[in-house]
């Protein structure tokens, strides 16, 4: 039997077999037709920036309507020494007074600068270094501060009311702390000025009296400073 027909007749059975399937895919999907590129519903890109576009106007006109643009933050408070002299100065001439201007970014940023100053006393009736033939006796202490601060509050959308009231914050501060010791018995040792460069973190709470007009701060700070007098 010759070989020739069967072959002849195996390629007929493919092409029929195949001529279904290229017919379907031409009349579905022509690959040679230009419009039919591939399609994934537009440019993903332009679709992410206007999302982002559009929500970061929503959060801006959230904020013109509702925040504060900025404040004038007047204040009395505490300040208090560690170490060697926190045991040196005999007592702190409270009230701290601070003075400040804040500006606000968005709901949970802003940028402060103000000046807080404090005076403190000291009892020297020892000889040390620099007074060895004479004991200073009383020093007045006063302390002038300039700083730059930085507040991040914290997000309490989902939070409990007493934590949504209260608005608490988180504080870094960059200090410039002026120094004047002032001899108060011994009119022949001239006053001692320096400076010292510090910074203080901290946190606080924000309590409104009236909404985007008064409100009641509380807030607590560590201070790391480099003093002139630290010898």
């Amino acid at each position: 039997m010759s070989k020739k027909p069967i072959f002849n007749t195996l390629c007929l059975i493919f092409i029929l077999a195949l001529s279904p399937i290229v017919s379907f895919a031409q009349d579905d999907f022509d690959l040679l037709d230009p419009s039919n590129e591939l399609n994934v519903g537009g440019d993903i890109f332009s679709d992410f920036n206007d999302d982002l576009e559009a929500s970061q106007v929503f959060e801006d006109e959230r904020f013109y309507r509702y925040g504060r643009f900025f404040s004038f933050n007047m204040g009395l408070g505490i300040t208090d020494f560690t170490g060697n002299r926190g045991a040196a100065y005999t007592f702190d001439d409270h009230p701290t007074f601070h003075l400040s201007f804040n500006y606000f970014v968005n709901f949970q940023f802003s940028v402060a600068l103000g000046l807080e100053f404090s005076k403190h006393t000291m009892i020297f009736d020892t000889f040390s270094v620099g007074f060895q033939t004479v004991q200073p006796g009383a020093i007045e202490i006063s302390m002038l501060r300039s700083f730059l601060a930085f507040r991040y509050y914290v997000d309490t959308t989902n939070l409990g009311t007493a934590i949504t009231y209260s608005n608490p914050y988180f504080v870094v501060r960059g200090e410039y702390w002026r120094q004047t010791n002032k001899f108060v018995e011994r009119d022949n040792i001239p006053d001692q000025k320096g400076g010292g460069i510090g910074m203080g973190i901290g946190f606080g709470l924000e309590f409104p009296v009236i909404l985007k007009e008064r409100y009641i701060n509380v807030e607590f700070l560590w201070h790391a400073v480099n003093f002139f007098d630290r010898n």
